[in-house]
């Protein structure tokens, strides 16, 4: 009710196409900026409480700017500053409401879990824009504003109940905030499967972002509607989404995540094509229908995506990250469309970002997702602990590991194949620097070395590692003709005398 009120709002107030897209952009663009930072904080402190906190405070936001729409007190500038401080609130918790969904069940029904979650939203999604359109009417514009304010009460009780059936037990310091901002960074950098998901979401929502941005004066300037007809189509995109949760699990395994992805881009494309031709309501809302189902496929296969691809410890920063990308390319888009249709039009600039999504298609196919099974990514405890004869202090480092095998020279590019791997993980995992070096006096004999700041966060590493990371340690493993293979730790014992350029990977 609260985003179909704001978009209306400024059609109001100012229904430039410029402006009406600036409504997107300010509820996107705070995903943008700050989601990494609180995907950082919901990895290190009670996510429980995090989420009270933000929740209080968006009730306090929504309260206040409830106030300003009663008392006639709202200009443009007004109405995006609020909704960009509501957009803040919003990326602040977005990771934490994400990374708690994997808490509440077991693995095999993750990707149930994703979608009944979808399905939640996209009730209130259904039903809250027609109730929009029916308040404003009826009750005057700030109606939506102040019961968006009073309901984010029952969300604070929510939370303020539940407790987590999962406790994480840590044997070593929270990481600070920054080094948690940096790490969640190089795990996406460094992990193949979060990275794919991440092309294909710029992929689709650079250009889905399209109707998102243009819908509000598709409805009031393309077909001459009002209120009603707007939160109509919104509606209308929510039942859609209904519809295609539905049929998403039987969708999904006859025809898997990539293809499920492809086939709700063809039907996104579809209806933008569509809304570009309306001129009569009954189109238009057959175009958020399909937009609806179209929505629900492609943004549940991508989440579950990138659920699957992350481990426990660095969850939220992970889907953090993945935030970023969405909500980066939903405000980039939301900007370019209004743009154009400010001069081409409101049809042509629809055309444009259906094209687009059907290019975009086979230039990212390469890049393939994960199924809600997905790797093992529990912790493995498959290293032995490090020694040492003498204590060493948390901070102290560089640390340089050496792992030391031995091989017939005629797998040396085999080996040299399998390790490609083992360097993700090492990276992944806390390595800023990785190299493997053959002894020039000794064939067969092979020195992998890597690199981390600190003892803890090495001993981190060794938390860090997951059932998956084993089994591409033993094919390596499989190679050395010797045994298990010699590991040693060398710490710095002048850390200034280090001068190791950190490797851009």
């Amino acid at each position: 009710m609260y985003s179909a009120a704001s978009g209306w709002l400024m059609t109001s107030l100012k229904p430039d196409p410029i402006m009406v897209s600036m409504v997107q952009v300010a509820t996107s663009l705070p995903m943008f900026l700050f989601a990494l930072p609180a995907g950082a904080l919901a990895d290190i402190i009670d996510r429980r409480r995090f989420l009270v906190v933000v929740e209080i405070l968006i009730t306090l936001i929504s309260t206040i700017f409830a106030f300003l729409v009663w008392g006639d007190g709202v200009t443009p500038k007004v109405l995006l500053i609020f909704t960009f401080l509501a957009g803040v609130a919003a990326a602040l918790e977005a990771p934490a409401w994400e990374a708690i969904v994997p808490a509440l069940v077991p693995k095999r029904d993750l990707g149930a879990a994703v979608v009944a979650n979808g399905v939640g939203v996209n009730i209130s999604r259904a039903i809250g824009p027609a109730l929009a359109g029916i308040l404003v009417s009826a009750c005057g514009i700030a109606a939506p504003f102040w019961l968006n304010a009073v309901s984010n009460v029952g969300v604070v009780a929510a939370l303020a109940w539940w407790r987590s059936p999962q406790k994480v037990a840590r044997t070593l310091p929270a990481e600070r905030f920054l080094d948690a901002n940096r790490s969640g960074l190089r795990y996406a950098k460094n992990d193949p499967p979060l990275r794919a998901t991440l092309m294909r979401a710029v992929g689709f929502f650079l250009f889905a972002s399209a109707y998102w941005a243009l819908l509000p004066l598709v409805a009031r300037t393309q077909i001459g509607g009002g209120a009603e007809l707007y939160g109509l189509l919104l509606g209308g995109i929510g039942i859609g989404a209904l519809v295609g949760a539905y049929f998403l699990q039987w969708l999904g395994h006859r025809l898997g995540p990539n293809r499920l992805v492809a086939v709700g881009t063809v039907g996104t494309a579809l209806s933008l094509l569509l809304y570009g031709l309306a001129h009569e309501p009954f189109v238009a809302l057959g175009a958020s229908l399909l937009t609806g189902i179209s929505w629900i496929c492609v943004l549940s296969t991508l989440n579950v995506s990138a659920q699957v691809a992350l481990p426990e410890w660095v969850r939220a920063r992970g889907l953090a990250v993945f935030v970023v990308f969405v909500f980066g390319a939903l405000t980039l888009g939301s900007v370019l469309w209004g743009y154009l249709a400010g001069m081409i039009g409101l049809s042509h600039t629809n055309f444009v970002a259906a094209a687009g999504l059907l290019v975009a298609l086979p230039l990212t196919w390469r890049w393939k997702l994960l199924t809600a099974l997905g790797a093992d990514l529990a912790p493995s405890m498959h290293w032995p602990a490090p020694t040492a004869v003498h204590d060493v202090e948390a901070d102290q480092g560089p640390v340089m590991v050496t792992v030391e095998y031995r091989i017939d020279p005629k797998n040396r590019k085999q080996f040299l194949q399998a390790l490609d791997k083992v360097e993700r993980e090492r990276r992944r995992d806390g390595a800023y620097a990785w190299c493997v070096f053959e002894d020039a006096a000794e064939e067969g004999r092979m020195i992998e070395t890597f690199l981390v700041e600190s003892w803890t966060e090495h001993l981190r590493q060794h938390e860090r590692v997951t059932n998956a990371d084993r089994l591409i340690e033993e094919k390596v493993l499989h190679f050395d003709i010797h045994g298990p293979p010699r590991v040693t730790h060398l710490i710095a014992a002048d850390a200034d005398r280090v001068h190791v350029k950190k490797s851009p990977k």
